[in-house]
């Protein structure tokens, strides 16, 4: 039994050195903080008005459930792509907080992406989010006690100041953009283009296993 956990162990740190070998700080990630998150995570930057990020959605719900267990994945809405006012982008990243603490999560985010690029039909009030929870089984009480609470709004805070930290870094200049362990920014233009999904997957899972 020690001699397999022990080949185990070998194989895993073989694995590792291999990727280490392979991903380059300043080339395929750049280190933006000097200090790491308290835990293990894998962070998001995206906006519901992004073309890139709508196409990239499905590929980020994959990637959130092929983490190691104890790496958490994170959405970050940000607002500086100037399609709607400051305030109704604040809202908008209040609905994404509310979503993720509810059972359909994925169902709410993409009604919300469907809503603003596909349907075309703008969000300019608190009232229009509403209709989306509402068309997708949340109780208009439920949404309403959620989105006017304390801790939405400072968790959209938060994600708002995680945002303006990052752009004053000039660390955050577009989306979808990636940033793990809140140290290290994944460059995906310097990824293998012929497997690129699978080299992201990669990379981010070796990032998350650095301090």
């Amino acid at each position: 039994m020690k001699k397999l956990i022990s080949l185990f162990l070998i194989t895993a740190l073989a694995a590792f050195s291999s990727q280490a070998a392979k991903y380059v700080e300043g080339k395929h990630y750049t280190k933006v903080s000097e200090t790491a998150s308290a835990k293990p995570e894998v962070r998001e930057y995206f906006s519901f008005y992004c073309p890139h990020c709508l196409r990239f959605e499905p590929f980020m719900q994959d990637l959130a459930r092929s983490l190691p267990e104890g790496v958490s994945f994170e959405k970050n809405h940000v607002d500086f792509l100037r399609a709607a006012s400051e305030q109704v982008q604040f809202d908008i990243t209040k609905a994404l907080v509310v979503a993720e603490q509810l059972p359909q999560k994925n169902q709410l985010i993409g009604a919300i992406f469907n809503e603003i690029q596909v349907q075309r039909r703008p969000i300019t009030s608190p009232e229009d989010i509403r209709k989306i929870f509402v068309m997708n089984g949340v109780e208009g009480e439920t949404f309403d006690k959620m989105f006017k609470s304390f801790a939405v709004n400072s968790q959209a805070k938060k994600q708002k100041k995680n945002q303006d930290d990052l752009v004053a870094k000039r660390a955050l200049t577009g989306v979808p953009t990636i940033v793990v362990n809140g140290k290290y920014r994944v460059n995906a233009n310097e990824l293998d283009r012929a497997d690129f999904l699978t080299d992201y997957k990669n990379i981010v899972v070796y990032l998350s296993q650095l301090d």
